[in-house]
């Protein structure tokens, strides 16, 4: 398994810089596009420089760009993830 397929490589991209996930919403079934940080400075200070994830979560927190604030999704509806913004 390489770095961009697992939780740990996401975790440690996040807190370099953004991170798009995409992953499907529990409630709806859509795909949700979200450009996400775990960067204290991107987030504007809103991320704390000590928060740690832990790589056995069921979900994982994360500073939404596109909605300036907290979101969470559960690992197991994620369908990828890559480093910066979307393309489209």
């Amino acid at each position: 398994m390489n770095e961009h397929t697992t939780i740990a490589g996401f975790v440690t991209a996040a807190k370099l810089g953004v991170v798009t996930v995409e992953f499907t919403k529990i409630d709806t079934g859509e795909l949700r596009i979200m450009p996400c940080t775990l960067n204290s400075e991107l987030s504007n200070h809103n991320v704390p420089e000590i928060l740690e994830q832990q790589e056995s979560s069921d979900h994982l927190v994360v500073w939404s760009l596109d909605k300036d604030s907290w979101r969470s999704f559960r690992v197991n509806t994620l369908v990828k993830w890559y480093e910066g913004y979307p393309s489209e």
